[in-house]
């Protein structure tokens, strides 16, 4: 028999989505060392900082126009961290103004037109995008972490649960 639906099922998913996907991101800023924070595979992507820090900007951006509020990071580039310190701060940040923004998403809310930039979108839609992007920044920065001979969070994750008696 199907499991019984959570009272709101649509915000329950995209903030279970969102939980999964800051733990990918944390442990990835985490884990790599300071000195491969400016590492740049080429010259025409960014470095890894500057990918969280993309990050950090997108996730402030999207998740004040959910909230309906102004956005605090106006103003602050936080591609421009110079250090691992800053960008595990700023991503931090980000996820912890973004954690609102899932926290008062309920499905009633979920279709309420919000202002993102000259559109109108529904609140729910914004948030999925927000998990959508992000989960495209951390396939993105997979081979930064594999060409440093690092395994990813996700992957190493995958891992251990392998290796656990009993598991599959």
């Amino acid at each position: 028999a199907p499991a019984a639906a959570p009272a709101n099922p649509l915000s329950a998913t995209l903030e279970s989505m969102w939980d999964t996907l800051k733990l990918n991101l944390v442990q990835s800023a985490e884990k790599m060392p300071e000195a491969d924070f400016a590492f740049q595979p080429t010259k025409d992507v960014r470095t890894f900082g500057q990918l969280f820090g993309h990050v950090a900007n997108a996730q402030f951006n999207a998740c004040s126009a959910a909230r309906g509020v102004a956005n605090p990071n106006q103003g602050n580039d936080n591609e421009k961290k110079t250090t691992k310190a800053e960008f595990v701060k700023a991503l931090a940040d980000s996820f912890a103004f973004c954690d609102e923004a899932f926290k008062m998403l309920t499905d009633a809310n979920a279709t309420e037109m919000m202002k993102q930039g000259q559109n109108s979108v529904a609140r729910a839609a914004i948030l999925a995008n927000v998990i959508g992007h992000s989960n495209e920044m951390y396939g993105t920065a997979i081979p930064y972490y594999r060409s440093k001979g690092l395994i990813p969070p996700s992957t190493e994750r995958a891992q251990q649960m392998m290796r656990k008696p009993g598991a599959h």
